[in-house]
């Protein structure tokens, strides 16, 4: 990869994980971005790697960032992060796949990752910020799980799958496309 290749990289990465964040702590300000109800408009973004692999690295730092104001500290920083990269990497891989020239189920990791590690992470805890294994069940795993994956369902589909559209139609995939 070309030095100029590489700043671009970077580049791209650094702004999507500045509108990550900045999208996430604008829907925690309404309290939809933390806890069993989820509507992140960040989510949106997770189409991205549909687009380019420095999408990989810029939603991963994204959620690090956005989730250092969470109320779960750290657990959050390590799981929400980890579900964050492997939603990227399975929208990667999934970015070929596509009908009428869409790629309708790139934004389906991003679901499932969420659903299964964020949904897990939050039936352990029985109070924000108080982490119990004793309070992980199989009920509160499926809660946890149904309402992060209804979420971002919503949210992936609805607002993803425009921005997907349109930036193919405005041509930015292919700016995008040259940073990775």
């Amino acid at each position: 990869m070309s030095s100029s290749r590489k700043v671009r990289y970077i580049a791209v990465s650094a702004v999507i994980a500045a509108m990550y964040a900045g999208l996430t702590y604008l829907a925690a300000a309404m309290n939809l971005a933390y806890g069993p109800v989820q509507f992140r408009f960040s989510e949106a973004l997770t189409v991205l790697p549909v687009f380019t692999p420095a999408a990989v690295p810029g939603l991963m730092l994204g959620c690090l960032i956005a989730n250092l104001t969470s109320p779960f500290g750290i657990v959050d920083w390590v799981f929400g992060t980890l579900a964050s990269f492997v939603a990227a990497v399975g929208t990667l891989s999934l970015s070929r796949v596509r009908y009428k020239g869409i790629a309708w189920l790139a934004p389906l990791p991003p679901v499932i990752a969420n659903a299964v590690i964020v949904g897990f992470e939050l039936c352990c805890f029985s109070e924000a910020g108080v982490f119990s294994w004793g309070n992980a069940s199989l009920a509160g795993f499926l809660a946890g799980a149904v309402s992060v994956g209804i979420g971002e369902l919503v949210v992936c589909y609805a607002l993803g799958v425009p921005l997907m559209i349109a930036i193919e139609k405005t041509g930015l995939n292919r700016l995008m496309a040259s940073a990775g």
